[in-house]
């Protein structure tokens, strides 16, 4: 049965493709999966949030797992890895989750060998299942050989709590195997204290969704860019009281979201959605109501 969300268009590989100064991006995707609608959007009623994101006959909504690949020029640097090919298989058909990104960067033309840097916002396994790859034999190996990882240490160590708030949120199989063997640098990023990964990357804390998740920084040309991951999850989410039931801290995610307008929209940052699959990136701007409204980029 095709969600209602679904267009012609969904199933492209490459979400969206742009320049930000000398940089090239591309939006990638490991395909969709559907999320309750009532979680996504909290305490909001569903005459509301379904004007915004149609719901399927189980209250799920459509959901992307966008990967931005950005080429610098001398480096070529991947934010966030999608879903991955580990979950177990109730969550597998939960979520109906595709894992196709490795065959999106193929329709990308781009090499994994090629990948210098990978980024992770914070560990959920929607944001880091292809930092790694399942083998048919049961061997996890990383999917990106050549490449240098990075994530806060705080979200390895909350990861390794299994809270049961949380606990299915985190796969170990993502990430340990790539501290333990050097290939993941763990970061100390604090409040207010941006951290520059390579020239024209860094990262900074937004606490809220998890006490450690990361926004990431893209800066070229006097352009600017920012991955604002589950602070913002889709363009639905706009309205700074909008923030998901999965939230670990609601009320900071309030604050931390005007925190974020009061540098996004006056600087006009280029915003990129992490689940947004039909606008991927986009302007926010305040409305004559005084309400965030997008304007998308075009490709």
């Amino acid at each position: 049965m095709t969600h209602p969300a679904e267009t012609a268009a969904s199933r492209n590989l490459v979400r969206a493709r742009t320049t930000l100064g000398d940089f090239e991006l591309t939006v990638l995707t490991d395909g969709t999966y559907y999320l309750d609608g009532g979680a996504m959007f909290g305490v909001v009623p569903k005459p509301l949030w379904q004007k915004r994101a149609p719901a399927d006959d189980q209250n799920r909504i459509l959901l992307g797992t966008n990967t931005v690949v950005v080429r610098t020029g001398q480096h070529t640097v991947v934010i966030e890895t999608g879903i991955g090919n580990k979950l177990p298989e109730k969550l597998l058909a939960i979520y109906d989750a595709k894992a196709r990104l490795p065959e999106s960067f193929d329709e990308a033309g781009i090499r994994l060998e090629e990948i210098d840097f990978v980024i992770n916002s914070h560990l959920h396994f929607d944001h880091c299942g292809w930092n790694t790859t399942r083998l048919h034999d049961g061997r996890v190996v990383p999917t990106f050989p050549n490449a240098r990882y990075f994530a806060h240490r705080g979200e390895v160590e909350h990861g390794h709590l299994q809270l049961e708030r949380d606990a299915v949120s985190y796969i170990g199989a993502n990430y340990d195997p790539l501290v333990e063997s050097g290939q993941m640098s763990l970061l100390a990023v604090g409040a207010g204290e941006p951290q520059e990964i390579l020239p024209g990357i860094s990262v900074e804390l937004f606490p809220g969704h998890t006490r450690h998740l990361m926004a990431v920084h893209i800066e070229s040309g006097g352009e600017h860019a920012c991955y604002v991951s589950d602070l913002l999850p889709t363009s639905a989410h706009l309205d700074v009281t909008w923030v998901m039931g999965y939230d670990l801290d609601p009320l900071r995610c309030i604050e931390e979201r005007k925190r974020f307008y009061k540098r996004a929209i006056p600087e006009e940052w280029l915003v990129l959605f992490t689940h947004d699959h039909h606008t991927p990136m986009g302007y926010v701007n305040w409305s004559d109501k005084g309400k965030p409204v997008l304007r998308p980029r075009e490709s």
